[in-house]
């Protein structure tokens, strides 16, 4: 599986994939740090329109890139969540420490 990045401005734009789980978040988190801090992101943008599947390795990489962007000063967002996206966010609490871009 391929992941997608394009940077928009100082903003690390991440197309999250169909399915975010243990198969693809170990490796999705390494690129995003490492491309966050080679292309000097202020952002990090999970940009969620399709995605279908999210389970707690998915949540882990949130909240890791999260930590990380914060020791850089820099922000995580995230945007187009759809109903399940979204319910997990909602009973997982991420809708609280990560905020969702309208």
């Amino acid at each position: 599986m391929e992941l997608t990045y394009e940077m928009q401005g100082d903003r690390l734009v991440v197309s999250v994939p169909r399915e975010l789980d243990h198969h693809v978040a170990q490796s999705m988190s390494r690129e995003i740090d490492f491309l966050a801090d080679t292309w000097h992101a202020k952002t990090v943008l999970f940009d969620f329109s399709e995605t279908e599947f999210m389970d707690s390795s998915g949540i882990g990489v949130l909240i890791g890139r999260k930590k990380n962007m914060e020791m850089h000063n820099g922000t995580v967002l995230v945007r187009n969540l759809g109903e399940r996206a979204g319910k997990i966010f909602e009973k997982s609490g991420l809708n609280r420490i990560i905020k969702e871009e309208k």
